[in-house]
């Protein structure tokens, strides 16, 4: 990667290289730190397949508790399915039922966090569009976005509004009943991955529960929209980093999707 590439349009993201923060310099990824005029810098892991490329390209939006190294993990896994995947700090802190299971990553220079449907959200996400977009061997015109939770919500937010994401994989995400009603805008398909048991124990809310995606789901095909849904039968919120067996079943739902979205 040049030490420096800058992105022409809207609040145009710097993207430059970045050292491996603490505890995570065994990680095989390439450190960045994307920096965003009166916004912040945020610090984005990007892994890379193998292969000349160009590459399609999928960004990594973490839940409330926070950037961690099972999100660094994820996007190694996708990179070793074919996709170039940045995995991002879109907000500094976290915490929360769900911090017990992750290892966190400090990005304190990142914004603060935002609601998942506010305009401090969307321009956040539209940002590290821009920088994954900017990235060598990145296909800047087969762009996906994955989200976990309050990254799931904002990434919905964000597909329902714009044009320049390609594909979406939604992961314990939220869905308010007032999304449900915009469902005919939706401008990506998704792929949605949800448990059952989805609930607040363990970092979900009142939005998250298995029924209000089951209504998203069926508003999105009552409108003729590409969705597919898979539900874990008893998962939880955050079994994405608990269950061995449902996050390789996860990851290979997600290569298969996203590639199938993005390599057209």
């Amino acid at each position: 990667m040049t030490p420096t590439t800058q992105v022409s349009h809207g609040r145009s993201p710097i993207v430059s290289v970045a050292g491996a923060p603490p505890g995570t310099e065994t990680l095989a990824v390439q450190w960045v730190k994307v920096a965003v005029p009166d916004m912040g810098v945020m610090l984005a892991a990007v892994a890379q397949p193998s292969g000349a490329g160009p590459f399609p390209t999928v960004l990594l939006l973490h839940g409330s508790h926070g950037f961690a190294q099972e999100y660094v993990r994820l996007a190694q896994d996708l990179a070793d399915g074919g996709l170039l995947a940045m995995a991002a700090c879109w907000f500094q802190g976290g915490g929360g039922a769900g911090a017990r299971f992750i290892t966190p990553i400090s990005c304190p220079e990142a914004p603060p966090m935002p609601n998942a449907s506010s305009s401090e959200a969307m321009q956040t996400v539209g940002s590290l569009v821009q920088a994954a977009c900017a990235l060598p061997r990145a296909r800047p015109d087969r762009i996906g976005l994955f989200g976990h939770s309050r990254g799931g919500g904002a990434t919905l937010n964000y597909i329902l509004q714009m044009s320049n994401v390609q594909a979406a994989v939604l992961n314990s995400s939220s869905y308010p009943s007032q999304l449900a009603d915009l469902s005919s805008q939706l401008k990506a398909p998704i792929l949605m991955l949800h448990g059952t048991a989805d609930s607040p124990a363990d970092g979900g809310g009142a939005a998250t529960n298995v029924q209000m995606a089951r209504d998203f789901e069926a508003a999105l095909r009552a409108a003729g929209k590409p969705v597919e849904a898979v539900y874990y039968e008893g998962g939880r919120h955050n079994d994405i980093f608990t269950s061995s067996t449902q996050y390789r079943d996860e990851v290979q739902r997600m290569v298969a999707f996203l590639l199938r979205h993005l390599r057209t």
